[in-house]
């Protein structure tokens, strides 16, 4: 378990909120991190993220019975370390935010209970977060200047859609994965490739030392120009490496590593370039897990500013799930009078049009 701390960056305007420092204390456990973040105006004051990967990968994938057990273990200690850091009390705590959908159902559960009972025992607000919504806000940590509309590429190993964010709080899904998440497709061909778990980071480095027109690959057509397919791109790279295996020849695994990712980011930049343009927006934010991927990150950057354009990458520690994002995405539903029943639910789906379901009023 570690902790992440980010220093402000120099210059950060006063608050957008009548003058008021709005500091919010966060936890996020949608997935397979227990996370606990205290954030105020969109500067990180503390970040705890304590990962299960070593746990995970003796399975080569999540499994979510025990994702939550090891949450009920970790929740607490994390907690617990994100105030030590901080120096802050609960008397310094404006809001609590939680992460409520989507994600794993018993995952969501042990962050949810957690925060609802802090809310309780500390008479704070509670505010529930769309976990999308968290991983937008979590470019608003890379530049604190940032204010919609932009267009948003969300990237992870659940999810694939690309994003018109027209205000806080307003969002228009223009185009999502029709079978496999982008980072699930890393995670697949990894393990075709005996590169372990997680497989994202792993073709990343391996495809820095292949050669990406090795091998041509399928980027997927689709009748709608916004949605994506990587199901195809995923079998064809398992009949690649059966054809050459049963040939008796060593698959070039770098090589092989290259053109995947050759062909996923190529089709993620074509898309995302004609959203900018349809949108006639100068801003692309990227986040999601899969937004840490290099290849990606060079290659829409060269894309936009050969545009006249730019693309946004939150820091690495703050593009994988972390409670500071949640926190700072709280923040701003908290000063627009956003407030959530101690009774909302929890979601494995939900639409991130539809996240006015969280709040007790329209905000």
């Amino acid at each position: 378990m570690g902790v992440e701390k980010l220093v402000s960056p120099v210059g950060l305007p006063p608050s957008r909120h009548n003058g008021c420092m709005t500091t919010v204390f966060a936890i996020e456990t949608s997935c397979d991190e227990s996370a606990a973040a205290i954030v105020r105006d969109r500067r990180v004051i503390a970040s705890v993220v304590a990962s299960q990967i070593d746990l995970h990968r003796r399975t080569g994938g999540i499994v979510p019975e025990v994702a939550s057990r090891e949450h009920l273990l970790t929740l607490n200690p994390v907690i617990a370390e994100c105030f030590e850091q901080s120096g802050l009390t609960w008397d310094a705590i404006d809001g609590i935010a939680v992460t409520a959908a989507p994600g794993l159902v018993g995952s969501l559960l042990m962050g949810v209970t957690a925060a609802k009972t802090l809310a309780l025992i500390n008479n704070k607000p509670l505010i529930a977060v769309h976990h999308h919504e968290g991983h937008i806000y979590s470019a608003y940590l890379s530049d604190p200047m940032l204010e919609p509309p932009f267009a948003c590429l969300l990237v992870s190993g659940g999810h694939t859609s690309l994003v018109a964010v027209e205000g806080h709080g307003h969002y228009r899904t223009l185009g999502q994965t029709r079978d496999d998440a982008v980072g699930e497709a890393y995670d697949k061909v990894a393990r075709l490739l005996d590169l372990g778990y997680p497989g994202g980071p792993q073709i990343d480095k391996l495809a820095q030392v292949g050669n990406p027109r090795a091998f041509a690959l399928p980027g997927g057509r689709m009748d709608h120009p916004y949605d994506t397919s990587f199901s195809g791109l995923k079998t064809a790279v398992l009949r690649l490496v059966e054809k050459q295996r049963a040939l008796g020849l060593t698959v070039d695994r770098a090589d092989l590593a290259a053109s995947f990712q050759h062909t996923v980011v190529e089709a993620l930049v074509k898309r995302t370039l004609a959203a900018m343009e349809e949108l006639n927006t100068q801003t692309v934010v990227v986040a999601g897990g899969v937004a840490a991927n290099r290849g990606l990150r060079v290659r829409l950057d060269t894309a936009t500013r050969a545009r006249g354009t730019r693309a946004i990458f939150p820091p690495f520690e703050y593009c994988t799930d972390n409670a500071a994002m949640i926190a700072c995405a709280g923040a701003e539903r908290l000063a627009r009078g956003c407030r959530s029943s101690l009774g909302v639910g929890v979601y494995s789906r939900l639409r991130l049009e539809e996240s006015a379901v969280l709040y007790d009023s329209t905000c």
